[in-house]
């Protein structure tokens, strides 16, 4: 099983109706490929991470680079695992607009069952984005 987890720059003007778009149709593709994760969005980036077949997530991620709502586009992780580290979730999500603490500790809590490197990953972005 491959996890991929990136980071992306919202396009100018994405609203949150927009992400919420996103999101359900990311949670159909997600269900249908058997595909598991968290989104996080803090308003101007956003960090995700995906995790089931190697050629569903790169499928996956393929459109994920297309689509023209995410700039600058980085994979901060991509590692084999042997059993999903975040749930069975279709997808997990958190979308911050003025609520960082408690979405931050929302996250936390979501990401206690990961691998120590992708937790200090996602605990990283959140307290950088904490700090912006």
């Amino acid at each position: 099983m491959l996890q991929l987890v990136y980071v992306s720059t919202a396009a100018p003007g994405v609203s949150e109706r927009e992400v919420q778009q996103i999101l359900a149709r990311s949670r159909a593709n997600n269900a249908r490929n058997l595909l598991t994760g968290l989104l996080y969005f803090d308003g101007l980036r956003f960090m995700q991470v995906l995790e089931g077949a190697p050629d569903r997530i790169e499928a996956t991620y393929a459109r994920i680079t297309a689509d023209p709502r995410h700039r600058a586009l980085v994979v901060v992780s991509r590692r084999t695992i042997e059993a999903r580290e975040f749930g069975n979730w279709a997808m997990a999500y958190g979308l911050s607009f003025g609520e960082r603490q408690a979405l931050g500790n929302k996250v936390s809590a979501l990401v206690e069952g990961a691998s120590p490197a992708v937790r200090g990953i996602f605990e990283g972005f959140l307290a950088a984005r904490r700090a912006a």
